[in-house]
């Protein structure tokens, strides 16, 4: 499986993007991706006694967001299938997604997407998720599910436009980390 996409200029040059599966060479580049963004509304979100509200927010000045090193997940050794898809423009990384699969309830995780500052709003991470939802469908996966920080606007509108919907929240994921105070915001895309 490998893709390419005509994409205008970036970063002052024209190129063409290849999307493939991740190799193990690819490691240092996937680690040291810019995945922060600047935000200029964030989604509030709202607890009440029946449920909760989320709404989004402008903000008085643009917030920048640096994500901090992550550890590997020990407790992913089990999970099943599994896939990452890059997305290069001849040396150059311009995002990747990394999804897996879990049988038993026919869920599809997007694990991670990143899409380097560069290229975004060219349509990288529009093509990752295309990716991941084709990984969906040779799974037979009923749904693809994700997480997201309420800070992280820019995700949250382009996973709305991408059909994703609102699910839950856990307002209490992100305590005791370098984003204490954001809260875990939920969304699904239902494939059948």
């Amino acid at each position: 499986m490998e893709t390419t996409a005509d994409d205008a200029t970036a970063g002052g040059r024209a190129g063409t993007v290849v999307y493939r599966p991740a190799r193990p060479e690819d490691d240092e580049a996937l680690t040291g991706l810019d995945g922060s963004f600047t935000t200029d509304s964030v989604f509030e979100v709202t607890m009440t006694d029946e449920g909760f509200t989320i709404r989004e927010t402008p903000l008085d000045s643009p917030l920048r967001k640096v994500f901090p090193a992550e550890d590997d997940d020990v407790d992913d050794l089990d999970a099943g299938p599994r896939r990452t898809v890059v997305a290069y423009d001849g040396d150059e990384l311009c995002g990747f997604v990394e999804a897996s699969y879990e049988a038993w309830n026919g869920r599809l995780t997007i694990r991670d997407i990143e899409v380097a500052p560069a290229w975004r709003g060219r349509g990288i991470g529009r093509t990752l998720m295309r990716h991941a939802l084709d990984f969906a469908e040779e799974c037979g996966a009923g749904h693809v599910w994700l997480e997201v920080s309420n800070i992280n606007a820019p995700a949250i509108r382009a996973y709305l436009r991408l059909g994703f919907v609102f699910c839950g929240l856990d307002t209490s994921l992100y305590d005791g980390t370098a984003s204490a105070g954001e809260q875990a915001v939920f969304m699904v895309r239902r494939l059948r």
